[in-house]
């Protein structure tokens, strides 16, 4: 005699829940970060007198931090050498389709940072022929 076999049920695993707690958990941190680039080096700027000058969009822009550090056009270099800021503007400079030695540099440096820091960087500068260099202030709170 044979026994009754037993109906088997067909086991599902429904994904329309789970994907509606994924699609709400992507909504609630889209909405919960921010989107704001914020600079990665702290700057406190020197104050100089004189007059504000248009922003020019072509430039290569070398930021030094308070310890020394640099970043060129915001990406921050791996030490504080000349050699490794050297390379760094080389790459930026052979980037592009041709070399612009009429590119300016600007040079944003702490107000504390050491002056052989900023007098590198402008070394640098001069001999990847990048001759056209500025340093970034902001105004005085005397004068403006």
């Amino acid at each position: 005699m044979k026994a009754p076999r037993r109906e088997r049920h067909e086991v599902n695993v429904e994904l329309t829940p789970l994907i509606d707690v994924v699609f709400l958990l992507l909504i609630f941190f889209m909405v919960s970060s921010t989107f704001i680039r914020e600079t990665q080096v702290k700057i406190d700027l020197p104050e100089a007198s004189g007059e504000v000058r248009e922003v020019e969009t072509d430039v290569v822009e070398i930021t030094v931090d308070r310890g020394g550090e640099y970043s060129v056009n915001g990406r921050i270099l791996v030490n504080a050498e000349l050699a490794t800021l050297l390379r760094a503007l080389r790459e930026l400079q052979t980037s592009g389709a041709t070399v612009n030695p009429e590119k300016r540099v600007i040079i944003t440096a702490d107000a504390n940072a050491a002056h052989q820091s900023v007098v590198r960087a402008m070394d640098a500068a001069g001999k990847v022929g990048l001759t056209r260099i500025s340093i970034t202030t902001q105004q005085s709170e005397d004068e403006g």
